[in-house]
């Protein structure tokens, strides 16, 4: 009888936080509203891919010779991924829960320079959600601000 009791206290202590993991799942506009992520569930973690580019292609003058060409991951390091679309690219990778409105241990990939770092995603409200990026230190880092419609 203790143990159910004990099961039940742990069950009703839990669902809060079980609840709170998924609210950050859907489509988030980025600080400058030139995108859109839609940030779903991977497995065990979290995820999330462009979904949406205000210019999604070259603008035209494009130093890199695709003026009107759809947008590709140019600045990546590895060569062989410089041809894949921005569009369905996935930028966050690796998230997990970590209680209350927080999740870590994740990746950010920047298309823009071709760099990951590492990050947190902070949940202000059902609407805003910080997104800092970092090298070694969380403190040593950028945060901007995704908001949803």
């Amino acid at each position: 009888m203790k143990n159910i009791v004990f099961l039940f206290i742990l069950v009703v202590f839990s669902l809060p936080a079980m609840a709170g993991s998924e609210d950050i799942l859907g489509e988030w506009t980025t600080a400058e509203g030139k995108s859109k992520v839609n940030i779903q569930r991977c497995g065990a973690s979290y995820c999330g891919t462009v979904v949406w580019l205000k210019e999604p292609n070259f603008p035209s003058g494009d130093e890199g010779g695709m003026a009107g060409k759809p947008k590709v991951d140019r600045e990546n390091p590895s060569r062989n991924l410089r041809s894949r679309s921005i569009l369905n690219l996935k930028i966050l990778e690796g998230f997990r829960y970590a209680g209350g409105n927080e999740w870590e241990d994740g990746e950010i990939y920047d298309p823009k320079n071709g760099k990951t770092y590492s990050s947190i995603l902070r949940l202000k409200n059902p609407k805003t959600l910080n997104v800092r990026g970092y090298v070694g230190f969380s403190f040593l880092g950028r945060t901007t601000v995704w908001t949803r419609d």
